[in-house]
């Protein structure tokens, strides 16, 4: 294999990082080689570069982590549910002649409990992108999670979703199928469902295609994670009629966690590991799992009319705000 296939994928930002990690590398190396102790030279340049990480990754901008949250190695809807389940059994099907790769979703046992887990999915490579349509899930793919949560529902087993989505496929033939009829369904469906339901921004939330599995009780959101009623670069492109202006669209959208939690739209920022998901999935799998849990708890000791109605008036009170008219 050649040097440049075992070369990371790397963000703009990330280089600087990385050349001196390399540098630290080299260093080590050669010391092995050469018999010199060079162990304070290699701590002076590791607390170096623990500082220019924290400092690159405390002051991203959104479309930075846009960046992030498109990162190909970021964990996926899969990635995750591999992690922190102690059993896990995908299944199929709409039960209307379709399965979508692009929305997979299963039965699973979280720290004990029997659960029922959903999720986009998108590839590891542009052969399973295509496959998976890059994580845009068709009308089929939205009528099997609601099938799986209709028999989450039915046997009393906790909803989970995770969402990772630039948007729903706006393929002619998805219209055809009933895009925005098999979204609104899932909707209004969820709404009603009596038991707890935890939604979880893992990538990019995107558009009508995010909201098709986002109707929660707690709507968590990954630190570096985006949620956005379209992408930047279609914003930028209806506004100014100009793609390359998607950064700062992106900054007008409010699209980051933070941002999120200061309107309400969130309950809870879940952190990352230093660099990323995609540096440290293992951690990024057992921090999640610990909020599910907790959110869990707390979401199990409520009746379900109890839980209804706190997730009627959660989404009831989103956009709400005053205007106070100078005299």
């Amino acid at each position: 294999m050649s040097a440049t296939k075992n070369r990371p994928f790397l963000l703009t930002f990330e280089k600087p990082l990385c050349e001196l990690e390399s540098r630290i590398e080299q260093i080590r190396e050669l010391a092995q080689e050469n018999n010199v102790d060079v162990s304070d030279k290699i701590r002076e340049l590791e607390a170096k570069a623990e500082q220019l990480r924290q400092e690159i990754f405390s002051s991203l901008t959104p479309a930075q982590r846009l960046q992030l949250a498109r990162h190909p190695r970021r964990p996926s809807t899969l990635d995750y549910i591999q992690a922190m389940c102690d059993e896990w059994v995908e299944l199929h099907g709409d039960r209307g002649g379709s399965d979508d790769p692009a929305l997979v979703g299963g039965v699973a046992r979280l720290g004990g409990v029997p659960v029922v887990m959903l999720g986009h999915q998108k590839g590891r490579d542009t052969k399973d992108n295509v496959l998976r349509n890059f994580g845009m899930a068709s009308p089929g793919g939205y009528r099997k999670a609601l099938r799986l949560m209709e028999h989450a529902n039915r046997f009393g087993m906790p909803i989970l979703t995770f969402i990772d989505t630039p948007g729903a496929w706006a393929g002619l033939e998805a219209e055809q199928l009933g895009q925005g009829e098999a979204i609104a369904y899932n909707l209004r469906e969820m709404f009603s469902f009596d038991v707890p339901i935890l939604c979880t921004v893992i990538g990019e939330g995107g558009s009508g295609g995010a909201l098709g599995i986002g109707v929660g009780d707690r709507i968590l959101m990954f630190e570096h994670a985006v949620y956005t009623v379209a992408t930047p670069e279609a914003c930028a492109a209806i506004l100014w009629k100009d793609a390359a202006k998607a950064p700062q669209a992106a900054a007008a959208l409010k699209i980051t966690a933070l941002d999120l939690k200061n309107l309400g739209i969130l309950d809870e920022i879940i952190p990352e590991p230093a660099s990323g998901a995609h540096a440290d999935p293992l951690t990024a799998a057992q921090t999640l799992k610990t909020s599910l849990l907790h959110n869990l708890e707390i979401l199990l000791a409520m009746t379900p009319g109890e839980r209804q109605a706190a997730r009627y008036q959660k989404f009831r009170h989103m956009g709400q705000f005053q205007e106070q008219l100078e005299a």
